[in-house]
């Protein structure tokens, strides 16, 4: 028996939540300099894997406990091929999401490589802000 349409927006929309604080404290972060570039790319992997998870919760799309960027654009290809397509850059944010996580099992973090995780992220909100019309 599937659930209720309301309660599927609602997990969804929580989801999308859950996602803006990431995306928020990454974009805050950033501002502040070089001293939180990991942290800001975390929250950026974090926001994107949240995003896109709200879009498969909506869909009514089980996905497996993972971080793994690919993989949850690959259940995304099934409902929106051209936004997983459009999006396959943000696989680059994948390695931020656990790895980095840990010192030892990650090199440092280049010099505005920020940048380019808050960018992709920001891709990701808003192509799921799109679909989601949250």
């Amino acid at each position: 028996m599937r659930p209720p349409e309301q309660a599927i927006q609602r997990l969804a929309l929580q989801w999308f939540a859950k996602a803006n604080a990431d995306f928020d404290v990454a974009v805050h972060l950033m501002l502040e300099g070089a001293r939180f570039r990991e942290i800001v790319c975390f929250h950026s992997q974090q926001a994107a894997e949240k995003y896109l998870k709200a879009l498969l919760v909506r869909h009514q799309l089980e996905f497996p406990k993972t971080h793994d960027i690919k993989d949850l654009l690959d259940l995304l290809d099934t409902v929106h091929p051209a936004a997983a397509e459009a999006l396959r850059d943000a696989e680059f944010l994948t390695p931020f999401g656990v790895k980095i996580r840990y010192p030892g099992d990650f090199p440092e973090t280049l010099p505005d490589v920020e940048k380019k995780a808050v960018d992709l992220a920001g891709r990701v909100k808003e192509a799921v802000t799109a679909l989601l019309n949250p």
